[in-house]
């Protein structure tokens, strides 16, 4: 339970019980409930959209469209204090950045963020926002929901198949502490709450996983592993797959 919660207090603004001394071995074995963490905050932006999209406009109270797409856009970030949206733009900083291995990591762990980064964070927002508001009004609830559980099992993913980058990190903790065993438990029931709600979301989780597949694989031949930084990417990138993957008709 302990992990669970420095897991939650981690990777979101949620705190039930505030955690000040974690060790390493709880803050790596918090990995086994990412996913879960994943259904919380997915139950949250659930919630959020069905009270925006149905339950208020049955009183005949009407949020503009657009308003209510840029909502569901910032949820995610302000939720978890835009901790994987940085991971994002630090990854796209070092990777593209066309330098050495070295000298790509050092720019990863710089606190400062380049223009590429900023572009790139700039387009995900545009690509997010139009997928969102692509996806059928009856249909974003449940894409909401299971958005961030797929997101953050390709995290595990990541962290489990793929060696860390650096000697030492913050997300060394978690790859020293995570297994195949524990990737199986992750991917059991992680997909027991995401499979039931359909074929878009089957379809999810395989583009999710071919994504971080590629992605990762590309990464880790410019810097011999991931890092910390990369596993927010994939969270991040792999939310917009998973939308997308809710615009389309499933004709079954």
């Amino acid at each position: 339970m302990q992990a669970f919660l420095i897991g939650l207090q981690f990777l979101t603004r949620i705190c039930v019980v505030k955690q000040t001394v974690w060790t390493e071995e709880d803050f790596g074995k918090s990995v086994r409930f990412f996913p879960l963490i994943g259904a919380v905050l997915g139950c949250i932006y659930s919630v959020v959209a069905m009270m925006l999209l149905w339950f208020l406009p049955s009183f005949g109270i009407f949020i503009p469209h657009h308003l209510t797409h840029v909502l569901f856009v910032a949820m995610p970030i302000i939720l978890t204090g835009g901790i994987h949206c940085d991971g994002f733009m630090d990854t796209v900083d070092g990777i593209f950045s066309g330098r050495d291995r070295e000298r790509m990591l050092e720019i990863m762990k710089d606190s400062c963020t380049g223009a590429f980064g900023v572009v790139a964070f700039v387009l995900l927002m545009m690509f997010q926002y139009g997928a969102v508001s692509d996806v059928p009004m009856e249909d974003l609830p449940v894409a909401l929901f299971v958005m961030p559980i797929i997101s953050r099992m390709m995290m595990v993913f990541t962290i489990t198949v793929y060696p860390y980058a650096r000697k030492e990190g913050m997300g060394k903790a978690f790859s020293e502490y995570t297994n195949k065993k524990t990737l199986g438990v992750v991917f059991l029931y992680g997909l027991a709450l995401v499979l039931p709600w359909g074929a878009n979301a089957l379809i999810a989780v395989l583009v999710s996983l071919l994504f971080t597949m590629c992605f990762c694989n590309y990464v880790t031949k410019k810097i011999g592993g991931v890092t910390g930084d990369v596993y927010g990417a994939v969270c991040t990138l792999c939310e917009l797959l998973v939308m997308i993957a809710f615009t389309c008709k499933i004709p079954f």
